[in-house]
């Protein structure tokens, strides 16, 4: 399993405006206390705690989104900000994605760090050309002359019987872009430190996050930490198969890994955290140790990240499977509205659970 130790970074020229950038330490987590006696808050606020904690040592930092400022967030993530941070930090934007995610990337580029949140990442569709048209392309575009630190943060994915136009899963769609970064924590620890890291990193990062998960709780040290972009985490530790996820379905991949425990098939879990850049190297010594591997993706089948995973794995272990590499995505249909529905169109335990069998038989 490839450890949390300090990645090497690529120093890129970007405008004077933006001034030298300090990139922060990164913890691994065997430096840390242990976890046991630590306070337990919630996905939520350990996204509160990255931003304000960021804010308070850098005032380029700012938030801007629909009701994050008076109303304390839709979703109450950026409650007492505004207290603490004033309005010139803690914007309430018109509802209107392509103008304010726009006008950011312009005073990313002229030496600001925004954060843009998106109420929910299916309304950053109307959106997509500046942040997928502009803001990746921005460094290379100008030669090395402006960078665009940008953070995108926001709800991505079904699970609340939000229809099919507000239940988008953007990773498949947006990860095809190079330039940027994509971040999918799946617990309050990891989303605290991924997003630490994506607010100090020059590059835009896409930061994706669930509703479904803002109220999940687990233990979050004290200590300041960063977790570094393109580490995975081994989440169960198996022989019969591994299991690669990213997001919230990691969480059901450990329900499905417990189930199948219970039946003699011990899995390994791993939970990539980002997407881009990606940590191949760990899924690589996975599989050449379990010899089987089940992608467990919340985006649709076609030319999703699923692919690209089972893709770099054939290229890179094709010899050490002893099975055809195998996957679990949502349904490849509109996301249905009905809530037994929209259950069995998403990746779930029993899904994945006889997936798994599959690859075994």
């Amino acid at each position: 399993m490839t450890t949390l130790d300090t990645p090497p970074m690529i120093e890129t020229p970007i405008h004077p405006a933006v001034g030298e950038w300090t990139l922060p330490e990164f913890v691994s987590e065997d430096q840390l206390p242990s976890r046991e006696g630590d306070r337990v808050i919630q996905y939520r606020e350990a996204l509160r705690e990255a931003m304000s904690e960021e804010m308070r040592k850098d005032k380029r930092v700012f938030l801007i989104g629909e009701e994050v400022a008076e109303y304390n967030g839709a979703y109450k993530i950026s409650q007492g900000m505004l207290d603490e941070f004033g309005p010139k930090r803690i914007i309430d934007s018109p509802i209107s994605e392509n103008g304010f995610a726009g006008a950011c990337i312009g005073a990313a580029m002229a030496g600001l760090r925004p954060i843009v949140e998106f109420m929910s990442w299916s309304f950053s569709l109307v959106a997509a050309d500046p942040i997928l048209n502009n803001a990746p392309k921005m460094l290379y575009m100008s030669g090395g002359q402006w960078g665009c630190p940008i953070v995108f943060r926001g709800n991505d994915g079904a699970g609340g019987q939000l229809g099919s136009t507000h239940s988008w899963c953007v990773e498949g769609l947006y990860a095809n872009v190079p330039g940027m970064k994509m971040a999918i924590p799946s617990n309050p620890y990891d989303a605290k430190g991924l997003l630490k890291t994506a607010i100090c990193d020059p590059d835009p990062v896409f930061f994706l996050e669930s509703e479904r998960m803002l109220g999940d709780k687990a233990h979050v040290p004290d200590e300041e930490y960063y977790i570094p972009f393109g580490r995975a985490r081994r989440v169960i530790e198996g022989d019969a198969c591994t299991l690669v996820s990213f997001g919230r379905p990691v969480n059901f991949c450990v329900e499905a890994a417990e189930a199948l425990a219970g039946e003699g098939i011990n899995v390994e879990v791993l939970d990539m955290r980002t997407i881009r850049p990606l940590d191949i190297d760990s899924i690589i010594e996975s599989v050449k140790k379990t010899n089987r591997v089940l992608v467990v993706d919340q985006s649709w089948p076609f030319a999703g990240i699923s692919s690209e995973v089972i893709t770099q794995i054939t290229e890179h272990a094709f010899d050490w499977l002893d099975a055809p590499p195998a996957r679990v995505n949502t349904r490849d249909v509109p996301t249905p509205y009905a809530k037994h529905l929209e259950y069995d169109y998403l990746p779930n335990p029993e899904r994945i659970a006889e997936g798994v069998r599959r690859v075994m038989a």
